[in-house]
Formats: structure tokens, sequence, C-alpha cells
């Protein structure tokens, strides 16, 4: 496609060496044109930095840039890369993301809306590769779920696979280097407000590498539970209220939902079958039924291990939140003046 308005390709990256080439290469084969790439580098301390600019130059019709910065944050990379990027609209991905090569092009195909919308954003659909481990399909399913549910009109432009209208991004404030982490949210929601639409376009797929690391895994949902804080916050405990009134639910993950209880039920049902057990006589037949059912439920917990952890991650996550909400810190006003 070569008759739309230019298109700037942004994407970020930290210690990341290992993924460069693959997600570049990857980028510059989009069939949209015109399109620029802007590539931001997060600090890093490995051999990224300069396995990205061996990238700097043209390649295939596709002019790439490099910035670099200290290492400050994937918000303020975003900033970086809009305030030097040119074009109409301003799609961004990450670096362990491999779009597909009409990723650009199935998004500007819906960019014009419906009757009289006003799309202020594009999102794409995000494919995790399921991988080895138990971890990583736990993530793939989890993400398939999501989409699968997903509406044509949404209230997230995922950071992996989207693209806003760089105008009406900058008139609602752009990326704020303060803020802690879902900053693709935020200034989704923000958007949302001033009353434009989301559309979300299925045929436009960014594949995502596999997250194998539970480690991993478990720090990305900490990760998540601490920054909805502040969108929930504010935004709305439930979804964004349109100037028409609408009120637009949160695109968040409705596996999390589930999960999140967990922890507290099996912490709250093991406090009480112990409590029993202590107040029953041993040689009694209710002890041994109430061990018996113990004994059960902890042998169906335990095969549900890492939803235990990741729901132990999320209230992690819930009470560093509240913290920067009372220290007024990450992107929170300070709860109490």
């Amino acid at each position: 496609m070569s008759d739309g308005p230019l298109i700037s390709l942004t994407v970020c990256m930290r210690n990341a060496e290992h993924w460069v080439d693959d997600c570049l290469h990857s980028l510059v084969k989009q069939t949209y044109r015109p399109l620029e790439i802007i590539a931001v580098d997060d600090g890093s301390t490995d051999g990224g930095l300069a396995k990205l600019e061996s990238w700097e130059g043209e390649h295939e019709g596709i002019r790439v840039t490099v910035l670099k910065q200290s290492p400050i944050g994937l918000s303020a990379g975003r900033k970086l890369a809009l305030e030097h990027s040119e074009g109409e609209w301003v799609a961004i991905t990450d670096i362990d993301c491999r779009p597909d090569p009409y990723w650009i092009s199935e998004m500007f195909q819906v960019s014009d809306g419906l009757d009289d919308e006003q799309v202020l954003a594009v999102t794409g659909r995000t494919i995790f590769d399921e991988g080895d481990t138990a971890t990583s399909r736990l993530r793939a399913r989890s993400i398939a779920r999501k989409y699968m549910g997903r509406p044509r009109l949404t209230s997230l432009a995922n950071g992996p696979c989207s693209m806003f209208n760089r105008e009406a991004l900058i008139e609602v404030g752009g990326f704020n280097p303060q803020w802690y982490h879902a900053e693709d949210m935020e200034v989704s929601l923000r958007l949302l407000q001033t009353g434009g639409v989301i559309v979300h376009a299925p045929a436009a797929v960014v594949h995502h590498v596999a997250e194998s690391s539970l480690r991993l895994f478990l720090f990305k949902r900490r990760r998540d539970a601490r920054a909805h804080m502040r969108i929930r916050r504010h935004f709305g405990r439930h979804g964004v209220r349109k100037p028409n009134g609408f009120i637009l639910l949160h695109d968040f993950v409705s596996d999390a939902k589930e999960v999140v209880w967990m922890l507290p039920i099996a912490i709250i049902g093991l406090g009480m079958a112990i409590a029993l057990l202590l107040s029953l006589p041993q040689t009694s037949f209710l002890w041994w039924l109430a061990a018996s059912t113990t004994g059960f439920w902890c042998v169906l917990y335990a095969s549900r291990w890492h939803q235990l952890l990741w729901s132990g991650a999320l209230w992690v996550g819930a009470g560093l939140g509240i913290i920067d909400a009372l220290l007024g810190r990450h992107g929170h006003s300070r709860l109490f003046e």
C-alpha cells in the first residue's frame, strides 16, 4: 500500500540484544508505504544499542532512525519517539514482537471508521507463542481468550500492536514519563474521554515471543496489577466514562479476575481446616473426614501452583499500587494532601 499518509512505527528496548534483529527484520518487511521506523534504546548495558544502530539508515524504502536515552522507562521512550515522529499515525510495538507483514496495512484499512466515527486509535491482535513451558502456555492461552471476546470497538490500544492518531495523541498529553507501566491503557482511556473510538482490527496480527520464564511472568503480572491501581483510580473502577455518559469497560485480562481470589481463598480455607482439625478429637469420624477433605483441597490447589503464584503477584502489585497512591508517585497524585 503506497497511497496513504506517512505512518511512524516506533519500538523501544532495553537490554534486548538477542531480539533486535528479528524484530527490526519484521518491521522493515511491512507492506505499507510510506513508513518510517523510530527505535529507542532505553539505557541498554548489553550490546543492544550497537545492534540497534546497525539498522540505522534506509531498508527497503523505509528510513530507520535510532534514538537513545538514559534508563528512564518505556513511557519516556515512547514520548521521545513521538516527539521525533513525522507521521499522521504513530504505531507502537515491543522489541519481543514480530508483526506480520500486513500489520500496518490492516490497521490503516479500518482507520476511517464507520459513518461518523472519529477513530483515534486502531489496535490489532497479539498472538503469544505457546513455547515449551507451563508458564508460556498459560500466558498464550490467557491472551487468546482475551482477544476472542474483544468487540470491534474496544477500550485499549495494546502496546504491542496498535497505532494512534498523532495529533490526537499529542492533544491528550502523549506519554508521561512519570507513569509506571500501562502507558498504552492510560493514553487509550484519555483518547476515549474526548469522544473518539478505538477500533479493533483482528486481521492486524503481531506475534509475541513466549513468556517462558516464571520469574518474568510473575514480575509482569505484579507490574500490571500495580499500574492498574492507577488506571482504576484515574478512570473509575469499572471503566471510562465517555462524553455521552456511556461507560466503556476496562480491557483487563479476564483470567486475572478469577485468579486473584485463589490465594486468599486457599489461605482462608486452609486456616479454617486447621482450626477444625485442632478442635476435634483425632479418633472421631469428623476429624478423619476433615483431614481427608483438607488433603484433597491441598492436592487440588498444588496442581494449580502457577495460578496461586499469579494470584500472589497480583496482590503484591495491588499493595505497591496503594503505596504509590499514598506517596503520590509513578503517575499518582498524593492520596492524602
